[in-house]
């Protein structure tokens, strides 16, 4: 990540104009039920988009390997060739069936770090937990129970364990989880998609979300940790293997330790932009709006050198502009 903080700043902001495109171009299909006709939009647009930064940019995490995708794969180089050389970490679409049904908590996302900045991984299941800033170092643990979690939690935050609530992917695999927060007496938030952006509303004041656990894939873990590196928060991930071939291709990614718990620190380090826009509405933000002739979007944007986050609302004009500027 480049060092001048003018470039970096640009950077930044440069990152809300890529997310703002695929935004809109996602927003197209929303409540139409066609999964694969949104996420195909969303994808050629960032891949679009992204090509015209003035960036030296590799993909490191993208939405599959060269074998599955074209666009956005994992090792692509991105970008002008010129410019600050860096990693890109990104989820096109995130929550594709959440647009197809006009869902909540749909969202585009995208994170860039210095070079090597971001843990390397498959794409395979990663177990999670996160809470937001302002607690005790180490107050949740992946090795803990539910309830000790909670208990931890609510004498962190002076409440009742009654108060917290809990966002999870609402997934067969999370049956037994469900029941013992439940049994601990915490409420619960069960989103269709996007543990992104349930991990990122659990560090926003106002969001409602006090925890976010459970089981995600591996890259939108690392997306989640670079996003909790601008705000602040907690987080720990464990690589989950459902069957030989995962830890074969985990080592292929250079996994050494197969058990290790990894920090959102270890998940992406050092200089750390991190940009979301909504495609749907959310708790966060709003989706995208059209009207004749143009769109509002409304994004938010962060760099962990400063732990400043900027809500942004774009008005954007289409008889002006051939893509968002």
């Amino acid at each position: 990540m480049p060092e001048d903080k003018h470039t970096d700043r640009n950077i930044a902001l440069e990152s809300v104009r890529v997310t703002e495109v695929v935004a809109i171009a996602a927003s197209q299909f929303m409540g139409g039920g066609d999964e694969q006709s949104a996420d195909q939009a969303a994808v050629a647009a960032m891949h679009d988009a992204l090509g015209k930064l003035v960036i030296d940019g590799t993909i490191c995490i993208g939405e599959g390997t060269p074998d599955e995708t074209d666009k956005l794969f994992s090792g692509e180089k991105i970008g002008t060739g010129d410019g600050p050389k860096m990693d890109i970490a990104l989820v096109a679409l995130e929550g594709k069936s959440v647009v197809a049904r006009g869902g909540p908590n749909a969202m585009t996302v995208i994170a860039m770090a210095e070079d090597g900045g971001f843990l390397n991984v498959p794409n395979i299941y990663m177990d999670k937990i996160a809470v937001g800033p302002g607690l005790p170092e180490g107050v949740v643990d992946l090795d803990r129970r539910p309830s000790e979690n909670l208990q931890a939690l609510s004498e962190a935050k002076g409440v009742p364990v009654s108060d917290l609530v809990v966002c999870m992917l609402d997934r067969p695999r999370h049956g037994n989880l469900i029941a013992k927060v439940r049994d601990a007496g915490a409420r619960m938030r069960l989103i269709l998609d996007g543990d992104v952006s349930g991990v990122i509303s659990a560090s926003q004041v106002g969001a409602g979300v006090d925890l976010f656990l459970g089981i995600g894939g591996a890259p939108q873990g690392v997306l989640a940790a670079a996003a909790l590196r601008g705000v602040g928060g907690q987080m720990q991930g464990r690589l989950i293997y459902r069957n030989k071939n995962d830890k074969v291709e985990a080592g292929k990614a250079g996994i050494e330790d197969f058990d290790r718990k990894y920090s959102a620190e270890e998940m992406a380090s050092g200089n750390v932009t991190f940009a979301a826009t909504g495609i749907t509405y959310s708790a966060m933000q709003e989706g995208v709006r059209l009207f004749p002739g143009g769109a509002i979007t409304h994004s938010m944007v962060w760099r962990s050198v400063t732990g400043t986050l900027r809500y942004v609302e774009g008005h954007h004009n289409f008889t002006r502009q051939s893509t968002t500027g």
